[in-house]
């Protein structure tokens, strides 16, 4: 049987299961809010253009307006100063689009403290027991935040000394990003960096070394508690904006059941 009739009968037995890591987009979602001087995005929002009505009698649709990281997104290079020069969301190959996934899940300590930072170590000692990270594929990061979606004041965590997120410390973002051979990474916080990572040495260490290498990023992902620690394919669907420098994006993973 020819591999894609197999993947088609797999999906409808039920043997590969489609998990949306795709967080609902709405005025709701929480966003990015960075503090005066710096320009902020605007959040997502609806305009009727019409319904079923005099407008427009057959038919209903809208326009958007957001930013291109609103929600769950996808960082291209150009995106950072570090990968100025590079990819816009429009020139990344349709085939890194689909990619393996492995979840490396810290949920436990995020939960005992918001501004955990996954260590070497702790990547070191998940490859002991799962196996090497996958070349050309992503590493998605659990840390359980996305229990805290639908609140924007919890998502956000800040207090007068800022966001309080879990997140990558610049030691372990630099090797990721330099020295294996993965091609992205997935959070499920609100950007791939912690909440206090304006601090780091670089600031946002994950963007700068990701970005910067030519790699890529996904953010505020959901059901990652679905996935195994490996095996499953991601699928990240942006829109091909020109120029862009990142796009909302639908994120589905295959996973074999």
């Amino acid at each position: 049987m020819p591999v894609l009739d197999q993947l088609l009968a797999a999906l409808a037995g039920g043997s590969v299961e489609i998990v949306d890591l795709t967080a609902p987009l709405s005025d709701r979602t929480p966003i990015l809010r960075l503090p005066e001087p710096f320009a902020n995005t605007v959040p997502f929002s609806l305009r009727e253009i019409s319904r079923y009505d005099d407008r427009g009698p057959a038919w209903y649709w809208n326009d958007i307006t957001t930013g291109e990281h609103v929600g769950t997104h996808f960082d291209a290079p150009v995106h950072w100063a570090t990968g100025r020069g590079g990819e816009d969301v429009a020139q990344v190959p349709a085939g890194r689009l689909v990619a393996p996934a492995v979840v490396l899940d810290t949920s436990e300590h995020a939960a005992a403290d918001p501004d955990f930072l996954l260590q070497i170590d702790h990547v070191r000692a998940w490859e002991r027991a799962h196996g090497p990270l996958p070349d050309g594929g992503w590493l998605l990061y659990r840390t359980g935040w996305d229990a805290r979606s639908g609140d924007a004041e919890a998502f956000l965590n800040a207090d007068e000394n800022g966001s309080h997120a879990p997140g990558i410390s610049p030691e372990c973002a630099r090797w990721l990003a330099q020295e294996t051979p993965l091609l992205g990474l997935g959070v499920e916080t609100v950007g791939t960096d912690a909440g206090g990572a304006h601090a780091f040495d670089p600031p946002f260490p994950c963007h700068s070394y990701f970005l910067g290498a030519g790699k890529y990023g996904l953010t505020q992902l959901q059901n990652l508690a679905r996935l195994p620690a490996r095996g499953a394919v991601l699928v990240a669907a942006p829109l091909p904006i020109v120029g862009g420098s990142g796009s909302p994006a639908r994120v589905l993973a295959l996973v074999e059941r």
